[in-house]
């Protein structure tokens, strides 16, 4: 296979929008070369943008009214972004937001206002529009005080609802003039106010993006990024390798870590927060409504046996349906115990003593074909034949919401509290194929009214318990079966200093802001 070098793409530009910046008017400063995985971003609407391609851009073009500080992945650390300060009533309620005067919108889309996060805390709370409706169960009411002041109302005190207005899904705010006037362009020609605009997309190369010279943070030093699309690995580490990347998304694997750490020329970082792999089982498929064919799967897959493979560094064994160190997770009914003679004993008292086979689709991406493959080994020795179609990762995406796999293998880093995870997974209206389907690709149920109770719970303890006990039925149920946490990896050149101490980054790339910087080679 020729090995296509990154820097002599030449093909026109496909598609140069309307709501960004033309590369006529580029600013000066360096140009950061950025290797993601992927074949290609599915959207740039921040409302809508759910996939591991998209979210690094979004981080970069939009900001919210709340932010976690750079570097960050911790409840801990939000600080002021579009908002300079807010006041809460005593009753937790009630939540005013003062705005910063300085803010302009990429290009010729105005300054911010009230109207403009109203409009877009509005949008993002509709579920036809918005893949993140569910974060705003609580909101009863979003208000314009003045052009420099909202009013958010709660139904009830949500705990964590200032982390919903972050810089993170749901909280991005969008231009309301841009949004109105592109229409279903708007994903395509997305118009924001962080430190980088678009500027241009060529289909399955590149997305372009060039520095906002009127952020209110100050002009970043950085003068362009080039975010290549590019699904090898090998190539990623080619490209890097030949000085034409300058930051890669790496493999996620301890080898992978251990010999580019030693080889010296890449500084390698682990960061999180992890997306939390789990094999769900799809319930509506004969034989898996069957609860003790679930219960033979869950007996049949050796998780120690993963996590060893993946490596100590990047993952971490789960011990719940919800991820390590979210908040309400709860691991009192305890880890699936790994028993192939058991797993046999139950498909036999199931009616299939001479096993099953079941057919799954699978990513051919390096952070899920590997250990499918292993998984496929493990379910092998209990009689459970895996017939697997490998796919590209788009078709797989496509695949699995409309219900062609058995069995989904799925990674995914959501806001760190319990209510989102077991909302987006495991409530019923979030099943695939649902008009308000978000990814339960178990078909899940079970677990509906204590996920639902839990959300209008203003007690922080009552509400955990509610968490425990969906947590558990969900378990019971054998819906899903818990893998681990796989931690960001990325790797940069030793001339990229991103200006800041990288811990976490919830968009699951390495943040560039103002302050980061590429010196000459």
């Amino acid at each position: 296979m020729k090995h296509l070098h990154i820097v002599a793409f030449c093909i026109a530009v496909l598609a140069l929008t309307a709501g960004g910046v033309s590369a006529a008017e580029v600013p000066a400063g360096a140009t950061l070369q950025m290797g993601a995985g992927g074949s290609d971003i599915t959207t740039l609407d921040p409302h809508r943008a759910t996939t591991s391609t998209d979210k690094p851009l979004i981080g970069l073009m939009f900001n919210g009214l709340v932010r976690f500080r750079p570097g960050s992945a911790d409840f801990k650390d939000l600080e002021p972004d579009l908002a300079e300060r807010w006041e809460t009533s005593a009753d937790g309620r009630s939540w005013t937001f003062f705005l910063r005067k300085d803010v302009k919108f990429h290009g010729n889309w105005g300054r911010l206002t009230a109207d403009d996060v109203v409009y877009s805390l509005t949008r993002a709370a509709d579920p036809s529009r918005s893949s993140f409706a569910a974060d705003f169960a609580a909101v009863e009411s979003i208000a314009k005080i003045d052009d420099g002041a909202v009013r958010v109302t709660l139904k009830y005190p949500d705990p964590n609802f200032l982390g919903r207005l972050s810089n993170y899904h749901g909280g991005n705010i969008v231009s309301k003039k841009a949004v109105e006037e592109l229409g279903d362009k708007f994903g395509s020609n997305p118009v924001g106010t962080g430190p980088f605009a678009f500027a241009e997309h060529e289909t399955q190369r590149h997305v372009k993006l060039v520095a906002n010279e009127s952020y209110f943070r100050g002009r970043p030093q950085i003068g362009a990024i080039m975010y290549r699309t590019i699904p090898s690995d090998s190539a990623r580490e080619l490209a890097f390798a030949s000085g034409e990347l300058d930051l890669v998304q790496g493999r996620r694997e301890q080898r992978w870590v251990d010999t580019t750490r030693q080889r010296g020329n890449m500084v390698v970082d682990i960061f999180r927060p992890g997306e939390f792999r789990t094999l769900h089982i799809n319930a509506s498929i004969p034989p898996l409504d069957n609860l003790k064919v679930r219960q033979a799967i869950a007996a049949a897959v050796n998780v120690d046996d993963l996590v060893q493979f993946v490596g100590k560094s990047v993952s971490q064994k789960g011990c719940s349906v919800v991820p390590p160190g979210y908040i309400g997770e709860d691991c009192s009914p305890g880890a699936y115990g790994y028993d192939p003679v058991k797993a046999k004993a139950l498909l036999a008292e199931a009616g299939y003593a001479d096993g099953i086979t079941l057919k799954v689709v699978v990513s051919n991406i390096s952070a899920i074909l590997p250990t499918m493959e292993i998984i496929q080994r493990q379910l092998a020795k209990a009689g459970i034949k895996l017939d697997m179609s490998v796919v590209d990762h788009a078709t797989y995406q496509s695949q699995i919401r409309g219900n062609a796999s058995a069995l989904v293998f799925y990674g995914a880093a959501r806001f760190p509290v319990a209510d989102t995870y077991l909302t987006e997974f495991y409530h019923s209206r979030s099943i695939v194929g649902k008009p308000t389907a978000v990814a339960n690709f178990s078909h899940c149920d079970v677990a509906d009214d204590d996920i639902q109770a839990a959300r209008v719970e203003g007690r922080a303890e009552r509400q955990q318990e509610l968490w425990k006990d969906a947590q558990r039925k969900i378990h019971d149920a054998v819906c899903s079966v818990p893998l681990f946490e796989l931690q960001q990896v990325w790797g940069h050149s030793k001339r990229v200093n991103y200006g800041y101490e990288l811990k976490g980054a919830m968009n699951l790339a390495p943040l560039i802001t103002e302050a980061t910087t590429l010196t000459p080679r």
